[in-house]
């Protein structure tokens, strides 16, 4: 028997209510910053406030059991590779992990070099 491939969590530097401009894909905007909603870290995705919303309408059973009723919509998840940070100025940056004079790691921004 194969061996099926274990899951390996994916390394995201965004975090839950972070900036985020969408860089490809259907709501590919480099001028509007969107707030991180939440993120699926073993999946390597992120689900952002406003893109990659679809309409979804439960089924009858759904309905009968007191569920909502009609078409509700809901926001899915984006790979995180479609988005970048932005940093304080509201500048699309990349990160840098950066150790400090305590110990603690840091998320500084590559383009300004402050923290975020």
């Amino acid at each position: 028997m194969k061996k099926k491939p274990v899951a390996v969590a994916k390394k995201i530097n965004i975090r839950k209510d972070d900036m985020v401009v969408v860089l490809s894909g259907k709501y590919r905007d480099r001028k509007t910053p969107r707030k991180v909603l939440s993120v699926i870290r073993d999946k390597g995705k992120l689900i952002v406030e406003g893109v990659n919303v679809v309409k979804d309408m439960p089924n009858k059973r759904q309905q009968q059991a007191g569920g909502e009723q009609g078409i509700t919509e809901k926001t899915m998840p984006i790979d995180a590779s479609n988005v970048m940070l932005v940093d304080a100025k509201g500048v699309p940056s990349r990160i840098r992990l950066v150790k400090g004079e305590d110990g603690k790691r840091a998320r500084v921004s590559v383009k300004s070099g402050e923290s975020i």
